[in-house]
């Protein structure tokens, strides 16, 4: 979940039908295992007009999950992607029931369906090595993702991610449940933040974060966290470090708040750096 604002970022009203080519990067709507279309972008990235970077370095993609009440053409998702592009391709997709995607937001339930599309996508593209990326809702995706599906991903990056479902131990949590959980704050979502969120509650609950990180080895993992989160103290990245084991990597980022508003350059520089090493 993104936690600034979300009603500033302009966002075009045509849908468009088919892939299109704007330069060398591409718009299309993905369909989901359960017949969602899913708004999604793909950026080549910079390196592949660098003679000096190795062929290697090309052959890698970045997959970006936003957080809840992002999408595709916030300018905190796009300013991800334009520093993750330096590091390689990037796909950056608007999850279900946000900007132009279809359904409704099952806040990290079905989602994992809207990521391995896109995923997939990245795979057709001509993309050797995959790399997921998710912030806060988003963070917990791309891990379940990766429990869920493996060897589909080479490397996984989960920011600002809560370890457990139903937290309200802070103040933005809970402002964040009466959102999801009630008909008017469905109604502010929709119409105050652009995100359809349905009505139905988890019928079976899903597989938790804390549960899926040891389902992701041997696949490299980072977890990175703010020490200063407003949604999501400590103990849950530790939780998170801790079921990971020796397969998983933790870094604490000193001053960082919560998810892409608060990644820095500098962060998102070693978080491309960190994957371009250790990604297959």
């Amino acid at each position: 979940m993104s936690n600034g604002p979300a009603g500033h970022a302009a966002c075009s009203t045509v849908r468009p039908n088919t892939e299109t080519v704007a330069g060398t990067s591409l718009r299309t709507f993905l369909p989901t295992a359960d017949g969602i279309s899913i708004d999604s972008v793909y950026d080549p990235g910079a390196v592949v007009y660098d003679a000096s970077v190795p062929p290697r370095s090309r052959d890698l993609v970045f997959v970006v999950a936003h957080g809840f009440t992002g999408d595709a053409d916030r300018p905190h998702v796009r300013r991800i992607a334009s520093a993750l592009a330096r590091h390689g391709a990037v796909v950056t997709f608007s999850f279900r029931g946000h900007g132009r995607s279809g359904g409704r937001s099952t806040v990290g339930d079905r989602e994992v369906l809207d990521l391995d599309a896109a995923v997939a996508w990245a795979r057709r593209l001509g993309h050797a090595r995959v790399v997921t990326v998710g912030f806060s809702m988003g963070g917990s995706v791309v891990l379940r993702h990766a429990a869920l599906h493996p060897g589909t991903v080479d490397a996984v990056v989960s920011v600002s991610a809560p370890a457990r479902w139903y937290y309200r131990g802070t103040a933005p949590m809970r402002r964040l449940h009466w959102l999801v959980t009630r008909p008017a704050g469905r109604l502010v979502g929709r119409y105050g933040f652009r995100t359809r969120i349905h009505h139905r509650e988890w019928d079976p609950v899903p597989l938790s974060p804390v549960e899926a990180v040891p389902r992701i080895a041997p696949t490299p993992l980072l977890l990175v966290h703010g020490d200063s989160d407003g949604y999501f103290p400590l103990d849950h990245p530790r939780m998170l470090a801790e079921a990971a084991g020796d397969h998983g990597e933790l870094w604490v980022e000193p001053g960082m708040g919560h998810a892409e508003h608060c990644a820095t350059d500098d962060l998102l520089t070693r978080i491309g750096t960190w994957t371009a090493a250790r990604a297959g």
